[in-house]
């Protein structure tokens, strides 16, 4: 795994090294804080491989939990924030509720 800035490094204990959102989760989450976000810092920010990325962008965009726009020689991203959560005991929520907090600009 390529560390990044952002990312905790790994615990030494490998049972405390779980987190509460998947990797499609934490893909879509970056792409709805940085929509034109390139897939190589994704990856690398998730810790998967860009090819990982690209198969978890296809699965969203299927399940239509994001859109992608060609803009030039780069893409950008609309996370379609008012999509339900995909597990029942979820269901009640959108991907909007949950990332609100999550993509909340820091207060000062």
């Amino acid at each position: 795994m390529i560390a990044h800035p952002a990312m905790p490094p790994p615990a030494a204990d490998p049972v405390s090294t779980w987190t509460f959102f998947t990797n499609h989760g934490h893909v879509l989450l970056l792409l709805a804080r940085e929509p034109e976000q390139v897939l190589r810092d994704v990856a690398i920010r998730v810790g998967i491989t860009e090819r990982a990325v690209q198969r978890i962008i296809g699965e969203l965009e299927a399940a239509g939990y994001l859109t992608r726009e060609r803009d030039g020689r780069r893409n950008r991203y609309e996370v379609h924030l008012e999509r339900p959560l995909r597990h029942p005991i979820e269901a009640p929520a959108t991907v909007g509720e949950i990332f609100g907090v999550l993509t909340r600009k820091k207060r000062k």
